[in-house]
């Protein structure tokens, strides 16, 4: 029987949080502005070591990472791993160094806004 408070909780893309499946999907089109809308105005995204905070440096990694390489991501799994955090596994194929790559997209979630975000294998 799956419990829905299970900390661990295997989850489908349909049972992420909105704001997660709304930064995910306008963050593989592109669409740098409904990306950003996703993220508290204080937030912090860490990427290939590199922390960004609050919504302009987001914008700005967002419009920068994205215009590097061209590239297709495939939802893989999630799960939540807190109350309000959650570990989304994407799977990348594209023209950057390696060509694929499975990343870690772990969430921290306030309400309906992306407080925190870190990708990594």
């Amino acid at each position: 029987m799956h419990k829905t408070s299970d900390p661990e909780a295997a989850l489908t893309w349909a049972e992420l949080p909105a704001v997660i499946t709304a930064y995910l999907s306008a963050h593989e089109a592109r669409d740098t502005e409904t990306a950003v809308r996703a993220f508290a105005v204080d937030a912090v995204v860490t990427d290939e070591g590199h922390t960004y905070r609050g919504r302009e440096e987001i914008r700005a990694w967002l419009t920068n990472s994205g215009s590097r390489y061209t590239y297709s991501t495939d939802f893989v799994g999630a799960h939540r791993i807190g109350a309000a955090q959650f570990d989304v596994l994407q799977h990348l194929e594209g023209n950057f160094p390696g060509g694929s790559a499975d990343l870690h997209y772990r969430f921290t979630l306030a309400g309906t806004s992306i407080i925190r975000l870190t990708i990594e294998p």
